[in-house]
């Protein structure tokens, strides 16, 4: 057990069940305004309630929380290999996010950007123990 994974995992799932929590909370009243909404163009909700919130009809936030319970379990097994491979894949969404988040909404999401970081941390030092 890597307690690098352990901890990365447990921050990423604590800060998608924040997102999700705002998520709900301004799906039910508009005028929600989340401590990570600092004004219009680095905002949170703006990114969670946008039409790139959901990848095939399932939330960004719940493939997020499945993503970071099967790194903790990952990481309690010391299964490297299959890290790697997550981590991997999960990059490449990563990737994906940025550009929508950056370019195309135009916009600077806290939360969202601690999730970037820790997904890239998780994928170097899994790269790093393989």
């Amino acid at each position: 057990m890597d307690f690098k994974f352990i901890l990365l995992g447990f921050l990423g799932l604590l800060i998608t069940i924040y997102a999700t929590y705002v998520k709900y909370k301004y799906f039910y009243n508009k005028n929600y305004r989340a401590a990570c909404d600092i004004r219009k163009n680095i905002s949170c909700t703006k990114a969670f309630s946008s039409k790139y919130g959901k990848l095939i009809g399932i939330s960004n936030i719940v493939v997020g929380i499945i993503f970071y319970i099967a790194i903790l379990i990952l990481a309690y097994y010391n299964q490297t290999t299959f890290l790697l491979y997550l981590t991997a894949l999960a990059f490449i969404g990563t990737l994906y996010l940025v550009y929508v988040s950056y370019f195309k909404l135009k916009n600077f999401c806290l939360v969202c950007t601690a999730i970037y970081i820790i997904n890239l941390l998780l994928l170097i030092f899994s790269y790093v123990k393989m």
